[in-house]
């Protein structure tokens, strides 16, 4: 019996850790947002028109054309490395290409 509930405590632990890594965001530090920030002027990024409200979580169309992480910011920010992003209303929002879903956003 104590063997049952021991494994089912473990299975539930587990889950809750899996559905928790599923919705972790990216954490971006201020210096590293400076970074981000003066790249996308720099380089005059085009940026997308999304008629629905972006936020962390949001799912993004699929008209919505994401780009390729600047090597610039995986070098000062290894963390961006998995990501894509898209300058909208002069944010930078990263996105988890394979769901398509926001992580962060840069304004």
């Amino acid at each position: 019996m104590k063997k049952l509930i021991f494994a089912g405590a473990a299975a539930a632990l587990l889950a809750g850790g899996y559905a928790m890594a599923q919705d972790a965001t990216l954490t971006i530090e201020p210096a590293q947002r400076t970074i981000i920030k003066q790249y996308v002027v720099k380089e005059h990024v085009k940026p997308v028109t999304v008629k629905e409200n972006v936020a962390v979580g949001t799912v993004l169309p699929a008209n919505v054309t994401l780009q390729p992480v600047p090597d610039a910011w995986t070098t000062e920010i290894p963390s961006v490395s998995s990501y894509e992003y898209v300058d909208w209303d002069g944010k930078v929002v990263f996105v988890d290409p394979k769901t398509r879903k926001v992580v962060q956003i840069v304004d």
